[in-house]
């Protein structure tokens, strides 16, 4: 029963924090759902089931830990040891480079230690989707390097336990690895980028004003709103200062134009308020009529837009998740197709990114290992590079994906297909106890 021991104390651990976490997480969606009338309702829904599964992800990986066998647990301690040195240097070298890019902003909050903790706590699920690949690949070559070096494969094989069965636990760590990385790419990691930029305003002391000369174009409604500045406490409601709302007629001609000096929200009722405004009617072959005699406020009770969805476009697809870029997408399917790749691209990218962490055990595994004397330098060095290759080849076929000249599914799973592929064939190989290096000789040509 002793073995149950730590598996219990992190499920409880994880209980505990999703306790604490899931309520804040299911009031923000409430609030989203509020907001954005046109929000994807079951992804957003989704949101505290994800977050709760991702406070339990290290009680699952004690319990296969604990279920493991003697030579499985003795790896995985060797491996998890080297992971977390290798993620916490890595994850230092990051904080130091980031901080030093970011030191005059945080000087200017005046309280440099508390502004610096609360903003990488924020970006701290981007920083574990983009490390994680890096501290896999890093920590699994040392583990089996060692491994390779002290004999100790050589005795497990000699005790009749095949390479298959004593790289499961690399395996097992790939898996988790990719279901974390799946879930902070289902909406925090993505966010993470537009925190950054929220704590850093207010560091710097511009957070008069939430947003200023922002456009609002509705295609289904032909509306575009002209908003002069949104007030920080524009969701708390306080109003948005001179507004101009133009609209158009179903062949895109000019229909009408109001002019306000506030414009609120009341999210109860979903109707706005318009104060001190005028309303201009424009029609073709026509003098413009004016209307000025309106009650003040202006009440209209049949438009849908917010706030919220008024201020978000803002921000580019990179910094949305999962739940936000379904909703973007679906509330755009007028919308030209070249005009929704980058938002298409980076849907799919969601989804393909966290296999990322898969592929690169699955290309270090086989080239970690060696029996020879030559020792690991070469094989080292090709997993490097060719992990260095799948996330290369990750961002051009992203910005190919999002400039339209790749179709988004294809620009987002190629490399994994690709590299997945290579991946499995080297890790066949060395299972199957057939070199590795004659395939890489066989590449290089020979000298005259």
């Amino acid at each position: 029963m002793r073995r149950f021991v730590i598996p219990v104390i992190l499920a409880g651990l994880g209980l505990a924090l999703a306790a604490r976490l899931v309520p804040a997480e299911r009031a923000e969606v409430a609030e989203h759902l509020a907001s954005f009338p046109d929000a994807d309702v079951w992804t957003q829904q989704m949101r505290p089931l994800v977050l709760a599964g991702l406070c339990m992800i290290p009680a699952l990986g004690a319990l296969l830990y604990t279920f493991g066998g003697i030579t499985a647990r003795y790896v995985t301690r060797q491996f998890l040891t080297l992971f977390g040195i290798t993620f916490g240097g890595l994850a230092v070298v990051w904080l130091l480079i980031d901080f030093q890019d970011n030191l005059d902003e945080l000087r200017a909050s005046g309280n440099v230690l508390g502004t610096a903790v609360h903003l990488y706590l924020a970006r701290f699920p981007e920083l574990t989707v983009t490390l994680l690949p890096y501290a896999l690949m890093l920590s699994l070559l040392f583990c089996l390097g060692r491994l390779s070096s002290s004999r100790e494969i050589v005795a497990m094989l000699q005790s009749g336990r095949g390479i298959g069965r004593l790289t499961q636990p690399f395996i097992i760590a790939g898996l988790m690895a990719a279901a974390l990385s799946a879930g902070l790419n289902f909406h925090w990691a993505p966010q993470s980028n537009a925190r950054e930029k929220k704590i850093l305003d207010t560091a710097r002391g511009l957070n008069e004003k939430a947003a200023e000369f922002v456009q609002f174009r509705n295609p289904r409604a032909r509306r575009l709103w002209m908003v002069g500045s949104f007030p920080p406490e524009y969701q708390q409601g306080a109003p948005l200062q001179r507004v101009r709302v133009i609209g158009e007629s179903d062949d895109a001609k000019l229909e009408s134009v109001l002019i306000a000096r506030t414009a609120s929200w009341a999210p109860d009722t979903g109707s706005w308020s318009f104060t001190d405004a005028t309303l201009r009617h424009i029609k073709a072959g026509e003098p413009p009529r004016y209307e000025t005699d309106l009650p003040n406020p202006y009440v209209v009770r049949n438009w849908r837009e917010t706030p919220a969805e008024i201020i978000q476009p803002g921000l580019p697809a990179n910094q949305l998740g999962i739940p936000d870029l379904v909703g973007w997408l679906r509330s755009n399917r007028a919308t030209d197709l070249r005009r929704q790749a980058v938002h298409r691209t980076q849907w799919h990218h969601r989804i393909a990114q966290p296999f990322n962490c898969l592929i690169v055990v699955l290309l270090a595994t086989p080239l970690g290992i060696f029996f020879s004397r030559r020792g690991t330098s070469g094989g080292v060095a090709l997993a490097v590079f060719l992990c260095a290759g799948l996330l290369f080849f990750t961002t051009i076929c992203l910005s190919l994906g999002d400039s339209g000249h790749l179709p988004p599914m294809l620009a987002a799973w190629l490399p994994n297909l690709a590299f997945g592929a290579l991946a499995l064939y080297l890790f066949r190989r060395r299972i199957t106890g057939r070199p590795i290096y004659q395939v890489i000789r066989r590449l290089i040509p020979n000298e005259a």
